[in-house]
């Protein structure tokens, strides 16, 4: 991608109104454009990095051996009628509204009462158990606090999990499968989370929430020192510097972004739908669900949050929207040749690019808006680099002089790492 053809451009300055550190710097670096209070366009390069998130939850979805669908945004209001949930939708505040006919509807903030009905078309015999289906969808729920750039949207990238067992072992075993997923997902997009006990509200005694550690959060957990056990403080009995139930170690008070959540629904919505299987006996028993959630759009706000400098964003290169930014500097036909050369070499190995081939530009201004945009190496042509290319990482002062060849070898070993 020559940068001279994007078609967004970066900010000198961050928006002055936005408190939060995600919201200002992917305005600032051209990742995101407001629409209104927790509604965003993503924009070429935004976009790059949710796809990338995206598929990384995709990827360790299907390893579960769960099954892609996507369902309806627009939900009848009879389906969440039959759960008592649009009346009482709790916490989230649905959108609902009248269409033609004045047939209700409402937005989907969550799918149980959709999946739900939708499955006992499919399935009867304790034969058809277990399974699970995950979408990746937008999501809406009338936030009241949307302040939060991508951490608290009103319209947000949402992977939603929902498997159906005849047996709480059989849940049991599938939802530490799922949290091991979970991890893996996390540490693969450059997030460190812990699996924090929260309340499991209708659904069980404790329901488990992903959490980043970082000041810039939201949420206050009690966190162990010894061994990571944690609690919501919403519904902990623990205080900071309480001894720990499993090691006897201290807690700390800490904030947090919550990332992702589970719950063991139990029965609560295979009862509503009347959805059921016949066991060996032909006994009618009501099948056991659960429900997994992701918001990939919420994930890109906490790395924005956490992998940040003063200079602009640190994109782990697992989601960067581009593996190596090639700044040429100068104007010399010389160095215009050799640029585009490095840059046609790098694209042919398989290396994706953002080649800031702009003109009239300085080469501070180039240095500062790579620093911006984070992409995690940056390389320079110029002519002071003669054949070679100026390679560094971005958050470091290490400059690299390599030959195209010997960067090539570098990134095929694996080497390229920030």
């Amino acid at each position: 991608m020559r940068q001279s053809a994007l078609f967004t451009r970066t900010e000198r300055v961050a928006p002055a109104d936005e408190p939060s550190v995600n919201a200002r710097l992917l305005q600032q670096a051209g990742y995101v454009d407001k629409l209104a209070a927790g509604i965003y366009t993503y924009l070429p390069l935004g976009l790059s990095v949710l796809k990338a998130i995206q598929n990384i939850v995709r990827e360790e979805m299907l390893a579960l051996g769960a099954q892609e669908i996507l369902m309806p945004a627009l939900n009848p209001k009879e389906v969440w009628a039959a759960t008592g949930r649009w009346q009482d939708p709790g916490p989230v505040v649905m959108y609902q509204f009248k269409g033609h006919g004045q047939t209700e509807y409402g937005l989907g903030w969550t799918h149980e009462e959709i999946v739900t009905p939708m499955v006992k078309r499919f399935l009867h015999s304790y034969r058809d158990l277990p399974f699970s289906v995950f979408q990746i969808q937008d999501k809406f729920r009338n936030e009241p606090r949307a302040k939060s750039g991508l951490l608290r949207g009103r319209e947000f990238s949402m992977k939603d999990l929902y498997s159906f067992h005849r047996d709480a072992a059989d849940l049991d075993a599938f939802y530490d499968r799922v949290m091991m997923a979970y991890r893996r997902v996390y540490e693969r997009c450059g997030l460190q989370a812990v699996v924090t006990e929260a309340s499991g509200g209708a659904f069980a005694k404790y329901s488990h929430e992903f959490q980043v550690v970082t000041p810039y959060g939201e949420d206050t957990i009690f966190l162990c020192t010894g061994c990571a056990y944690a609690q919501n403080r919403e519904i902990s009995q623990y205080h900071a510097g309480d001894a720990c139930p499993k090691c006897g170690q201290a807690f700390v008070e800490a904030k947090a972004i919550e990332v992702g959540n589970i719950f063991k629904l139990g029965t609560r919505f295979s009862e509503a739908f009347h959805l059921s299987y016949l066991d060996e006996q032909g006994k009618a028993s009501p099948v056991l669900m659960g429900c997994y959630g992701i918001g990939p759009s919420r994930v890109m706000g906490a790395i924005a949050e956490i992998h940040h400098d003063e200079h602009g964003l640190r994109w782990p290169a697992s989601v960067a929207p581009f593996h190596l930014h090639v700044l040429r500097l100068g104007s010399d036909p010389a160095v215009m040749k050799r640029a585009d050369a490095v840059v046609q070499a790098l694209e042919k190995a398989g290396v994706s690019v953002l080649y800031d081939d702009r003109d009239k530009v300085t080469a501070g201004e180039k240095f500062h808006d790579a620093d911006l945009i984070g992409i995690p190496w940056r390389a320079v042509v110029s002519a002071k680099t003669g054949e070679a290319v100026e390679l560094k990482a971005r958050g470091s002062d290490a400059l690299e002089q390599l030959t195209v060849p010997a960067l090539l070898k570098k990134i095929h070993l694996g080497n390229l790492k920030p």
